[in-house]
């Protein structure tokens, strides 16, 4: 998520400052904490369903509530682009772990 700031804010805003990162990474930062608590995440934090799908909601929906309280925006295009990065990113691996999971077993049976 740091990442994908960092890169958005270099193309969009030119000069990145310190302060400028941190007001628009710190709403993802508090949803995805928020999202971890929520679904108990550090339970099983490889599970796709739920812990998977609780934190990215949590994420996308917190983060943006809270940009809006924040007088920042969510502009259309913004909300796509961060909906499919979230996924990819807390979804995605938690996917993976799951193909892998499933290859494994299956191996075991061959």
């Amino acid at each position: 998520m740091v990442v994908f700031v960092a890169i958005g804010r270099a193309t969009h805003e030119g000069a990145a400052s310190l302060t400028g990162y941190l007001g628009t990474v710190w709403p993802f930062l508090v949803a995805l904490g928020a999202g971890w608590v929520l679904g108990r995440v550090w339970r099983r934090p490889e599970v796709l369903v739920p812990s998977g799908v609780v934190v990215w909601v949590t994420t996308l929906v917190g983060g943006m509530g809270l940009r809006a309280l924040a007088g920042d925006g969510t502009a259309l295009p913004f909300v796509v682009v961060a909906t499919g990065f979230l996924a990819l990113t807390l979804l995605g691996w938690r996917a993976g772990v799951r193909v892998a999971g499933t290859r494994k077993g299956l191996s075991r049976q061959g």
